[in-house]
């Protein structure tokens, strides 16, 4: 779109957040060349090198360059820590930090959805959405796509003691599959990436930048938003900020709203949306009442357990050395393989906590390194980190505003192991871990715990010590629920209860977060939402 003298404007879609979501309707949505779509993003361009070598996520998240540097309120059930929240400051939004795994959570979680009152939310529903976009290594079968945007790669690595670990589950009767994402994830296997030739293939590659040559497309980085302008309960614009000024942008259809399950509801309070009680507290007019909005947050809380092991070789000792250095950057740099290639997580394994169940419910990230911290250097000794994360949490936290002031974090509380249940399925995970480890096929490696610990063995002295190692997986969801009840912040068509011209997508709208890593399934919700949103104009 040829740029006018000023930011302000007209345009037909105004969509807020250049993250997942974003790209994916800019995409989409601008493919009608009748129509107008304005895209305001409020970090910067992606393009640094750390984004997209795989293993730059150790250097984004934590560098104000590429992320927001939240943080959670101090959290009870960790002993009163206080975590350290990454959430993407550059286009492409949180698939330019992550950790690149391609899952789309179970079959029963659609469904779920879909009985709690979101017509045309199953499974049988949204599977078209994750084929449309998705561009499989394996070509088109009936459970994955090809020839779309969404590039879904497999590592280029092998580690031996992932495979010891991989034979050492099915010991105790967690079996290979070669597909996590056909509806039932349960068994082993390595994890499928967002990848292409051993480089990050983040929503900007995927969907943006081929839909930034049409001229009837804007985007525009480092625009923060600050309100949704509102008029005769319909949203008519937004107010933004750039470079010291301030701007509006209107628009004629609708605003999509799709800056996260953090960035999302506290939009939505600066501008009157919310809980009245609350906003008039802060001095802000309330417009409109929605007591949902900041509720339900719910995340993936991992459990980080430790074992030093002998007679294997691990990251820990090529990544101590000078010349495992070196040698790891050339592998790189000639194949595009190896190390650099890795993502956070290599192998995968979704089991029960309790065999009654009808689906998994703990996802392990299996690696070949540790660190007493995340983030921290590697040990000096080798060693393999088995964490494990509850898949369907019933702790469910809140994200709210304390402040007029927009430029202010919100307030994060995720609650984690509040729920009675989510305390019980921790502490069987970690044993359950431990179990594994027991395994005749890794008994050459002479595995020992370091964390938490084998002195640990009670239940009340592992929930304790559960508290001090686990932490986020950075998948929060849940903040403006889906729904048809008075806690239910959009209906299923992703607008906002009581308010025209205005949807929510992203995260945000889970009703329930999904038995997995949530990137893939917040391209497919974008990719329905824009179905919809064509299909109402017409």
């Amino acid at each position: 779109m040829t740029a006018p003298a000023t930011l302000e404007g007209q345009y037909d879609y105004v969509i807020v957040g250049g993250g997942t979501a974003g790209c994916v309707l800019a995409n989409r949505l601008s493919a009608d060349p009748r129509v107008t779509v304005l895209l305001l993003e409020a970090g910067g361009s992606d393009n640094y090198h750390w984004v997209h070598i795989p293993v730059g996520y150790l250097y984004c998240i934590g560098n104000p360059r590429t992320d927001w540097m939240m943080k959670t309120a101090g959290e009870p059930g960790l002993n009163g820590r206080s975590l350290v929240y990454p959430r993407g400051k550059v286009l492409g939004g949180c698939t330019s930090v992550n950790g690149m795994i391609y899952m789309r959570g179970q079959a029963r979680d659609y469904d779920r959805w879909r009985q709690m009152g979101n017509t045309g939310w199953g499974w049988d529903d949204v599977l078209p959405y994750f084929l449309k976009s998705e561009d499989h290594h394996g070509g088109r079968t009936a459970m994955h796509g090809a020839g779309g945007e969404w590039k879904v790669s497999t590592q280029r690595l092998r580690w031996d003691i992932l495979e010891a670990f991989q034979e050492a589950a099915a010991e105790f009767g967690y079996p290979p599959t070669d597909d996590f994402n056909a509806g039932t994830n349960e068994g082993s296997g390595f994890f499928e990436v967002n990848q292409k030739n051993g480089v990050r293939w983040n929503a900007t590659k995927a969907f943006l930048r081929p839909a930034m040559k049409r001229p009837n497309l804007r985007v525009v980085t480092h625009a923060v938003t600050d309100r949704i302008l509102l008029k005769d309960k319909r949203a008519t614009g937004v107010v933004f900020r750039r470079k010291g000024g301030r701007f509006e942008a209107r628009a004629n259809r609708e605003i999509l709203l799709a800056a996260g399950a953090i960035n999302s509801p506290k939009l939505l309070e600066h501008s009157g949306i919310g809980r009245a009680d609350m906003l008039s507290s802060l001095g802000i007019d309330p417009v409109h009442e929605s007591p949902g909005v900041g509720e339900n947050l719910q995340d993936h809380l991992q459990i980080r357990t430790v074992f030093r092991v002998s007679n294997a070789r691990t990251l820990n000792e090529r990544a101590n050395s000078l010349a495992g250095k070196l040698g790891i950057a050339l592998q790189y740099a000639l194949t595009r393989s190896g190390p650099m290639a890795m993502a956070p997580s290599q192998l995968g394994l979704f089991t029960k906590s309790d065999d009654a169940l009808e689906t998994p419910d703990l996802e392990y990230h299996v690696q070949p390194l540790s660190t007493d911290r995340l983030g921290d250097p590697l040990h000096r000794f080798p060693a393999i980190t088995v964490s494990v994360c509850n898949l369907r949490p019933e702790s469910t936290g809140t994200c709210h505003i304390t402040t007029r002031e927009t430029d202010r974090q919100p307030d994060i509380r995720l609650n984690y192991l509040n729920a009675e249940r989510d305390r019980q399925v921790a502490v069987t995970a970690v044993r359950q871990a431990r179990r594994i480890m027991t395994a005749r096929c890794l008994a050459h490696v002479q595995p020992e715990e370091i964390l938490p610990g084998p002195a640990i063995e009670s239940d009340t002295d592992l929930l304790h010590a559960i508290g001090d190692i686990a932490t986020t997986i950075f998948h929060p969801v849940g903040t403006c629920k889906m729904g048809t009840g008075p806690d239910a912040v959009v209906d299923p068509e992703l607008r906002l209860h009581g308010i025209d011209g205005l949807r929510v997508v992203d995260a945000s709208i889970m009703p329930k977060i999904v038995s997995g890593n949530t990137a893939s399934p917040v391209v497919m919700i974008a990719e329905k939402a824009a179905d919809m949103i064509r299909s109402s104009r017409l």
